[in-house]
């Protein structure tokens, strides 16, 4: 089974006439001025075409997605600007459920598993099912830190050998992002929980690791090689049942833009 993930991204201005644009790398439509950016994910799963390799011509999923769901988007926004009110998580929640048999009817061959939309490049919701009042809740945090890659069974050549430069003696560093993802229910309430939930992160993780030599400044580590793999285990152990309204799904940590680990249970 393929899963083809696809993300659409689009721009709306409330206060402006809509305008479609031709970028659509950018955003289409293409918003005025400054406009609410968005990102609309979707997964498909089926079957390779055997003629084409595609699950999907990609190309159908945007204007799908354009035409079926982006709609829902603008007069949402339009609306509750009009209105003076926030769009809360659980609303575009909401919006998500309604977009989700759009999204469906348009591929009948296929199987629609989820859909997320990116509220900013830090924050991301998203449903796993049309009928789910559950959504999944992705928030991006950075930290620096040091740390040596060294195995004390092994000798010199040894951790050279499979450690490279990361067994300088003086250690390196990275600029880390961590990514956590947490279930909660979709609840017409305020959002004020986000706060709370950062609070949990900043105190039970970053606040041990961040500017830390980690084989030195983070018990645990001295003996233990702090890998990306490692961190992320780690993460997930200080992380786990501190939400009080929330279930922790998974943790993630970038090592750098090209290499990341994920945890899960």
């Amino acid at each position: 089974m393929h899963r083809l993930n696809r993300q659409i991204r689009f721009s709306i201005n409330p206060f402006a006439a809509p305008h479609t644009g031709a970028n659509s790398y950018a955003s289409k439509p293409c918003g005025s001025g400054l406009s609410y950016y968005l990102a609309l994910w979707v997964q498909l799963a089926g079957a390779l075409d055997p003629d084409t390799g595609f699950v999907v011509n990609v190309s159908r999923i945007d204007q799908a997605v354009r035409s079926r769901t982006v709609p829902l988007f603008e007069t949402a926004i339009c609306q509750a600007a009009i209105d003076r009110r926030p769009l809360t998580l659980a609303a575009l929640c909401e919006l998500l459920r309604k977009a989700w048999p759009q999204v469906q009817s348009a591929f009948a061959e296929l199987t629609l598993e989820r859909v997320a939309l990116e509220l900013n490049p830090y924050r991301t919701i998203q449903l796993n099912a049309k009928d789910s009042d559950m959504m999944w809740f992705t928030e991006k945090f950075e930290f620096a830190a040091m740390h040596r890659l060294w195995n004390a069974a092994f000798d010199e050549a040894k951790n050279i050998e499979q450690f490279g430069k990361c067994a300088n003696p003086a250690g390196h560093g990275h600029n880390y992002v961590l990514e956590v993802t947490v279930e909660k229910i979709a609840a017409p309430e305020p959002d004020d929980w986000i706060s709370a939930f950062e609070t949990v992160v900043e105190q039970s993780f970053l606040a041990l690791v961040d500017h830390k030599n980690l084989n030195v400044d983070v018990p645990g580590f001295e003996t233990f090689n702090p890998t990306v793999e490692n961190l992320a285990a780690f993460a997930w152990s200080k992380l786990a049942g501190q939400f009080a309204d929330a279930r922790l799904v998974r943790v993630t940590v970038w090592e750098n833009d090209r290499t990341y680990c994920t945890y899960s249970q």
